[in-house]
């Protein structure tokens, strides 16, 4: 495994991302309560909106929770650390994943169908700002161990961790 001379950054793009996703789901609360988006408005749906809501922001705060506190992600990032245990066994990205899905949840308690777009579009930022940035750092400083790691783990949505044959998992 290869490590940089310096930790990397301890932020990376995240401000930058999660900023993004409040502004774009504050505004467009406030656009459907401004009735810009009334067309979209579907009363019938609202129970089960609510429970996709209920359950996209509580599987976002257990995944940051998880993140932050149980992979200790600060500390390991400044020892040099390539994290794949533990939450990370099942998305390369769970901090900004959490976002993701608790901005949709959001979305979703607003019972808009036009708002159900928004949560693709926080997926294609998502991966289009990491591509170019937190990947290209991690595969500088890790090269093989980070592309093994790639292969079997998602960028942004949790799932079990997939084994390919010559690796050992986590």
């Amino acid at each position: 495994m290869k490590t940089a001379g310096k930790h990397l950054p301890l932020f990376g793009p995240g401000p930058i991302y999660v900023s993004v996703l409040i502004a774009v789901t504050v505004l467009s609360g406030w656009l459907t309560r401004q009735s810009w988006l009334a067309s979209g408005y579907f009363p019938a749906l609202r129970l089960p909106f609510m429970i996709l809501a209920a359950l996209f922001i509580s599987a976002g705060d257990i995944l940051w929770l998880l993140a932050i506190f149980q992979s200790r992600i600060g500390t390991r990032i400044q020892n040099h650390q390539l994290v794949t245990n533990g939450v990370y066994a099942w998305v390369r990205n769970p901090i900004y994943s959490s976002f993701l899905l608790i901005c949709s949840g959001v979305l979703l308690l607003e019972v808009n169908l036009w708002l159900l777009i928004l949560p693709l579009c926080f997926w294609l930022f998502l991966t289009l700002l990491l591509r170019r940035t937190e990947e290209r750092w991690l595969r500088n400083a890790y090269g093989n161990a980070y592309l093994a790691y790639c292969r079997r783990t998602n960028r942004c949505l949790p799932w079990p961790p997939r084994c390919h044959a010559g690796s050992k998992g986590n």
